[in-house]
């Protein structure tokens, strides 16, 4: 599954943040980040707990003290990665999510997003395909220069008609 928490990670932010600057290049990394650390071992473990996420959130903010352009370019990863626990429904899980404080061995628990049925999964990715659609939309990145300013800073600016008052004397 891909396209569900790629739209959903924007979706969300987009409306939480409203921020044109936030890096959505690193958001879309963070929010398949756990699936792509997890998955070559078998299911959700270190990267579908909490406590991880939130011990990179720190790492980020801790590592960034001083330089807060950085911090803020940087800090998209962590939130993807969060989003995507939401998104996965990892919470459902307690030995997973709440890892170590359920236990320090690791769970054997399969990756959430493979362990759906075929129609429930294709729901979600129908959902992320329409979302991704309005973003492509809302954001113009049919235009070239749209798309490159994209591909370069990782910035989505709503593609919103500039309105302008001609007055008459």
């Amino acid at each position: 599954m891909l396209l569900w928490f790629l739209g959903g990670a924007v979706v969300i932010v987009w409306n939480v943040f409203g921020d044109p600057r936030f890096d959505y290049r690193l958001l879309l990394v963070g929010a398949v980040l756990p699936d792509l650390v997890d998955g070559p071992f078998g299911g959700a473990r270190v990267m579908h707990s909490v406590t991880t996420n939130v011990a990179v959130l720190v790492v980020v903010v801790v590592a960034t003290i001083g330089r807060r352009p950085l911090r803020r370019h940087l800090l998209a990863v962590p939130i993807g990665s969060l989003l995507h626990l939401a998104l996965d429904g990892v919470f459902t899980d307690t030995r997973v999510f709440w890892w170590p404080f359920t236990g320090t061995r690791l769970p054997s628990s399969r990756l959430p997003s493979l362990a759906r049925g075929a129609g429930l999964t294709v729901l979600m990715e129908v959902a992320g395909a329409v979302v991704l659609a309005w973003a492509w939309r809302r954001f113009a990145l049919a235009q070239p220069d749209r798309r490159r300013a994209f591909l370069r800073t990782g910035s989505l600016t709503p593609d919103v008609p500039i309105l302008t008052h001609h007055h008459r004397r």
